[in-house]
């Protein structure tokens, strides 16, 4: 039995994905435009009665229409699904196809999943049971896409793009169901998703990741590493990905002192968390030099802790506290951690989500937990409470220490939900079905691209003594006024 079980396992890889890719994408994109057709709808704010219900609410001008408040921060969330999560996947030096183009995928689908699992729990209108979406459900679906596609970090080169697709139909369903748990069941703030999003997707790609655990991955040694220009090409993600961290914590926050708090907060957590982090990667080294590794995550990870206590009265200078902690925890994450529970739990990370993501995650929980139990209508006003808290309808009597309470069990649902799942899913992706690459020929993207030839030799380098002389009328450059060096 147990031979049989091996074999079952551990089959042949073959990565010819001709049918299983293209019906995927085929069957399942079929199966969107039916449910689509089905169950959405515009909202009131999106649909063409808007002119009738402006009339019925008595709003007198278009300015306060939902879009107009949202729609900035979700071109800002979008470039960072997209081009950031993207180019920062790029720093393999055979994989930025894959790191890019695999985003684009799963992200693409995911949207669209997203924003049913998300409408059936949060926008299904009672009276005709369609789900209704306006700006803020496609920023949500975003949000939603994100825990997946910082899963698909700790896989990054080691899995196929069919095994990415249901690693994302499976990732967004999770994140429907806990994000419902935390936020409408427990009544849990977290408007940056430090749980939701960070914490769920760090731990779920993780434990998809131990689960999927190559023995013999060293012998794709040679391709796990990165090379000068991937590197710059990486660094654009993170640049892109620190500069809009502000719109991304604040892009669903209430309207008014709440979004622009949470701006705020999550812009001083980023540029603490930038010092912290050239200083512990500078540390580091026997002579000082900066290890790209760092600078390309570690300076996120103040983006993440700051999620969920953004839109709460932390203070400026504790923002600054939680982004300095942050960089200084990221980057030891990388240098200590990472090495170790590769070592000792088996655990391969490509992307290092465990320090950029996970550990940011839950500290941001924490931080939010504390912070809300320690709310006082002495700082808050009391009015700032209710809105702060949305301490209203069931929850009016809920006090800022049970708040609190509440905000910690919101952290070990993501958590539990992030770990059970993952290593279901994991199980799922080990099935000798799915198109993925063997242990010597991960990180590489000629198994699923057609990639360009490299050029085999450099043009010759011209040396001109003199520039480029003034040209005279109906004459041509003399050959004396450059040399040629060959290569």
């Amino acid at each position: 039995m147990g031979n049989c079980c091996n074999s079952f396992w551990n089959t042949p890889k073959n990565t010819d994905i001709r049918i299983s890719l293209p019906a995927v994408c085929f069957v399942w994109q079929i199966a969107m435009i039916i449910l689509f057709g089905v169950f959405v709808r515009y909202d009131e704010e999106s649909d063409a009665h808007w002119a009738e219900f402006k009339k019925e609410h008595n709003i007198t001008s278009d300015i306060d229409n939902d879009f107009y408040f949202r729609y900035p921060s979700f071109q800002d969330v979008h470039v960072m699904i997209f081009v950031g999560f993207g180019f920062l996947m790029t720093f393999l030096k055979r994989y930025s196809f894959g790191g890019v183009g695999f985003n684009f995928l799963i992200a693409s689908f995911g949207l669209q999943w997203a924003l049913l699992m998300q409408g059936w729990f949060h926008s299904l209108d009672p009276t005709d049971g369609k789900i209704k979406i306006g700006v803020e459900n496609i920023i949500n679906a975003d949000f939603c896409v994100a825990g997946c596609l910082i899963a698909y970090g700790a896989c990054l080169g080691k899995v196929s793009p069919v095994q990415l697709m249901v690693l994302t139909l499976f990732g967004i369903t999770l994140f429907a169901v806990e994000e419902y748990i935390i936020l409408s069941l427990l009544h849990v703030r977290d408007s940056g998703g430090s749980m939701v999003i960070h914490t769920f997707g760090g731990y779920y790609g993780l434990a998809i990741s131990w689960v999927l655990y190559r023995p013999n991955l060293q012998q794709s040694k040679r391709l796990n590493g990165s090379v000068y220009h991937s590197d710059v090409f990486a660094m654009i993600g993170t640049l892109f990905l620190w500069m809009y961290w502000p719109s991304f914590n604040s892009a669903i926050s209430d309207h008014g002192d709440g979004q622009h708090r949470a701006a705020i907060n999550t812009y001083l957590a980023l540029a603490s968390c930038v010092l912290s982090t050239f200083a512990i990667s500078s540390l580091s080294a026997k002579k000082g030099k900066l290890d790209m590794v760092h600078i390309q995550n570690a300076t996120l990870a103040g983006g993440v802790a700051m999620g969920t206590a953004a839109e709460f009265m932390i203070t400026p200078y504790g923002s600054l506290i939680v982004g300095f902690l942050c960089g200084i925890i990221s980057t030891f994450g990388y240098l200590v951690l990472t090495p170790f529970l590769e070592k000792r739990l088996k655990l391969q990370d490509t992307c290092g989500i465990h320090n950029l993501h996970a550990m940011p995650g839950v500290l941001g929980g924490v931080v939010g937990a504390i912070t809300a139990a320690t709310a006082t209508e002495a700082v808050y006003s009391e009015e700032g409470l209710i809105n702060t808290f949305d301490f209203k309808g069931q929850y009016a009597n809920r006090s800022p220490q049970t708040q609190g309470g509440y905000q910690a069990a919101g952290l070990c649902v993501a958590l539990a939900v992030g770990l059970v799942g993952g290593a279901i899913v994991g199980f799922i992706l080990r099935l000798p079905l799915w198109g993925d690459p063997a242990d010597d020929n991960c990180f590489d993207d000629e198994v699923y691209w057609e990639v360009p030839e490299d050029e085999e030799s450099i043009p010759p380098i011209l040396e001109y003594n003199n520039h480029f002389a003034r040209k005279q009328p109906d004459t041509c450059l003399s050959e004396s006024n450059f040399s040629v060096e060959q290569s």
